[in-house]
């Protein structure tokens, strides 16, 4: 196993979510792959993002010389079912194999990585088969259980190489426990979601802007913290946040506008911690709501 298996990835990676919305016409979607296609980030997506992987597709025929790297998330409750996604998702963009893929999986799948079961073999196949180069373990708060169970009994080593989860100042999806053995251990970690949605003071300020009443209260209690900060641009505090923890090797953060492109790979150059206080602060708000709020959560309702 290499010493750092998250080593080439680029510490932006662009995600593609909004790749899919279908009141941007497509052209425009291309042209914003484009854009991010020429900063040789790394991509995430998935088919749940509607249309995305045929946008991708357009844009990846007009200039094959330049495709990104690839992290896709794959579910599934079997081998056999996360074998056909992968498969269904390469397709639309024309390439044989995922980089990377994000292991979002449940039913008997999910039981045998938490129990060490014949599941290890199968993805060691599907690797050895050259389909999937690595693969990283997605988590929620009400899932935490099972990767920490497989994490302590060793099972994942050699094959999964790292947690990727919600991790943005008002955000960290790993339930306490979790993300206290991630610590302990420098599990390495991929952030997602990298400036929750929008600027803190719309989250806090404007109806709507929140998706979730959790994220408008947390918004409330973070904006202090932020403009105590010093730091003037939310993407900056942001990406500082999620670098301030050394597990963390990149942040994945979806738009589909090219300043906010722009405004990402910008923070990613030079990247300083936030100032010991600050970093403390949100550390301790976030170890609050995980219990209060994040482990009590019915899936998805966050």
């Amino acid at each position: 196993m290499l010493s750092d298996p998250l080593k080439h990835l680029s510490p932006y990676i662009y995600g593609t979510t909004r790749l899919g919305d279908a009141k941007i016409p497509v052209a425009e979607r291309v042209k914003m792959t484009r854009a991010a296609m020429d900063t040789g980030v790394w991509f995430h997506t998935s088919e749940q993002y509607d249309d995305a992987l045929q946008v991708l597709g357009a844009a990846f025929n007009e200039d094959r010389a330049h495709v990104p790297k690839l992290i896709f998330k794959v579910g599934g409750e079997n081998i056999a079912e996360v074998r056909t996604i992968i498969h269904r998702q390469i397709k639309p963009l024309g390439v044989d194999h995922m980089d990377i893929a994000q292991l979002c999986v449940g039913g008997d799948l999910a039981e045998q990585l938490r129990t060490g079961g014949p599941c290890y073999d199968e993805l060691r196949r599907l690797r050895d088969e050259g389909l999937v180069r690595q693969f990283v373990l997605e988590v929620f708060p009400w899932t935490s259980v099972m990767p920490l169970e497989a994490l302590k009994a060793g099972y994942t080593a050699g094959l999964i190489d790292a947690c990727i989860f919600y991790l943005n100042p008002l955000q960290r999806f790993a339930a306490n426990p979790l993300w206290d053995f991630i610590v302990e251990r420098n599990v390495p970690v991929i952030g997602m979601r990298t400036v929750c949605g929008a600027p803190v003071h719309r989250l806090r300020d404007v109806p709507g802007a929140a998706w979730c009443d959790y994220l408008q209260k947390r918004a409330v209690e973070v904006a202090p913290i932020y403009e105590r900060s010093g730091v003037t641009n939310w993407t900056e505090f942001c990406v500082r946040f999620s670098f301030g923890f050394s597990q963390v090797r990149a942040t994945v953060g979806s738009t589909a506008r090219v300043e906010n492109l722009r405004e990402f790979t910008t923070a990613v150059k030079n990247i300083t911690p936030l100032l010991a206080d600050i970093q403390a602060d949100l550390v301790k708000l976030q170890r609050r709501w995980s219990d209060e709020t994040d482990i009590h959560a019915k899936p998805w309702t966050m």
